[in-house]
């Protein structure tokens, strides 16, 4: 089976609820499939687990939220509350998660 890594940057909440029915349908599937929150998506993770959604709690649930980009939590006033909540926040790269570091475990990227 295939690796995906999926980097979600944009902050539209039915934009990033489709990343995650699509990984969670990969997983079904017998893929390797996770998620790294980006951009104005890291707002858009911090309204959906305050307003704990079904979706979301089904992917906390399957552990596919691999990380949160430290530097755009800040930026969007979300670090605090994704830390306190659990989330692993990643700035390995001047801030953000490292694409490289998920390409060298052989996952394919795919950004939306």
């Amino acid at each position: 089976m295939a690796s995906f890594a999926f980097f979600a940057f944009k902050g539209e909440t039915m934009c990033f609820s489709h990343v995650i029915l699509n990984v969670l349908e990969l997983k079904a599937k017998g893929h390797d499939a996770l998620i790294v929150v980006e951009g104005t998506a890291t707002k858009t993770l911090k309204d959906m687990d305050e307003a704990k959604g079904s979706l979301l709690l089904k992917a906390k649930e399957a552990g596919i939220i691999d990380c949160v980009c430290k530097a755009c939590a800040r930026a969007t006033g979300s670090h605090d509350y994704l830390e306190a909540n659990g989330y692993r926040l990643n700035g390995d790269m001047s801030g953000h998660p490292p694409m490289a570091e998920y390409i060298g475990k052989g996952y394919t990227i795919i950004t939306l």
